[in-house]
């Protein structure tokens, strides 16, 4: 039996509200997720990311702190199982080591010699890590952002060609 397409006579009344939707609790997924991840940095989120080696995080914990609220901040609109799980960059403390990690689980930031392997799925970053184009690279479960000091973002899924 076809159904009308147009009813007649319908029982409740539609009405458009003009007041403006918040949409925080929607979860960003698929496209829209890999659209916002895309999105150019703010140059104080990559201000704050590129001077770990300056800042002496390693050893003040508040520090660490003050650069997760940073970056939860970037990315409010993101749920908690969605963030990060850390950054890579290039190590400027100079020979034996390479590259350094803030690791959002653990809350630390660490230093690593050449060939040290990297913790939490971070060592597939290493590589972009260390090329002069990237400022840092975000670590995600399912994929990698490499930023570049102009706050840009290439975004690949897993660790494929960055784009």
């Amino acid at each position: 039996m076809r159904r009308p397409i147009i009813t007649t006579g319908s029982k409740t009344d539609v009405r458009l509200s003009t007041e403006p939707v918040t949409r925080t609790g929607v979860e960003l997924t698929g496209l829209a997720l890999e659209k916002r991840l895309k999105v150019k940095r703010s140059a104080a989120y990559v201000e704050a990311m590129t001077k770990l080696d300056a800042m002496g995080a390693v050893c003040d914990h508040t520090k660490v702190q003050e650069l997760i609220r940073s970056i939860q901040g970037e990315f409010a609109e993101l749920k908690p199982h969605q963030f990060l799980i850390g950054l890579v960059s290039k190590c400027y403390l100079g020979a034996p080591y390479e590259v350094h990690t803030l690791d959002m689980r653990q809350e630390i930031v660490e230093h690593y010699k050449a060939g040290q392997p990297l913790p939490s799925g971070m060592e597939k970053a290493r590589a972009l890590a260390m090329h002069p184009s990237y400022a840092f690279i975000e670590v995600y479960s399912d994929a990698i952002c490499a930023v570049a000091a102009t706050g840009y973002a290439a975004f690949t899924r897993g660790s494929g060609y960055v784009q």
